[in-house]
């Protein structure tokens, strides 16, 4: 969520494979915190055959830019709106909190806080969503990619994506795959969840 965490310093330039990680992070907080608008729709359904991680992610990634391009940016806002904001209550909620069921939502919220404070991170002025917000965390993820690859800078990535995204990842995932309503962002889902599971174990071992 570009609009929700505001990062102080950047530090360049980035290996390749780091490159593609913190644009796949930038793209999932993009999809994650609005529908897309017709250019990102035609950046992404034009290139398919990008991914990488040992064409691992070659089949989800190549799904999303079809799916990209057999979709109206309209229709993709409607979808939106209809799977993550709804009237009243959201078909899917898109708060890691809500798939962490063994600690408190108030508790992982204040830790949170404390973590993104310690990293000189903060909301945006006009953010008005929890700092928990998947859009959020992607975008959290793709800043700490930017500080650089040294052992001290994995271990930043690596503390923070165990912390709240490798535990709820795959129930938010699933959860929006499993929508009926759910038909582009289906796809940005399955690419995001088959990007994490390799993040996953990227990072066990860094």
């Amino acid at each position: 969520m570009s609009s929700t965490v505001t990062p102080l310093e950047f530090h360049a330039p980035l290996i390749q494979e780091d490159e593609a990680r913190a644009g796949y992070y930038a793209l999932l907080a993009r999809l994650f915190y609005a529908g897309p608008d017709a250019g990102l729709l035609r950046t992404i359904a034009g290139s398919a055959g990008i991914a990488t991680a040992g064409g691992r992610l070659d089949g989800p990634w190549n799904a999303l830019a079809a799916a990209a391009g057999a979709t109206e940016a309209e229709a993709a806002r409607l979808e939106y709106d209809e799977l993550f904001v709804g009237t009243g209550k959201a078909e899917v909620t898109p708060y890691a909190s809500s798939y962490l069921a063994a600690t408190g939502r108030e508790k992982i919220l204040v830790r949170l806080k404390q973590d993104l404070a310690s990293l000189g991170l903060g909301k945006a002025g006009a953010a008005r969503e929890p700092e928990d917000h998947f859009a959020g965390l992607f975008e959290v993820m793709r800043h700490l990619i930017s500080e650089g690859s040294d052992d001290a800078a994995l271990q930043k990535q690596r503390g923070f994506f165990s912390a709240y995204i490798e535990r709820s990842f795959e129930g938010f995932c699933l959860a929006v795959s499993a929508n009926e309503k759910a038909r582009f962002y289906k796809y940005v889902s399955h690419f995001a969840s088959s990007f994490l599971v390799v993040e996953r174990e990227a990072l066990k071992v860094f």
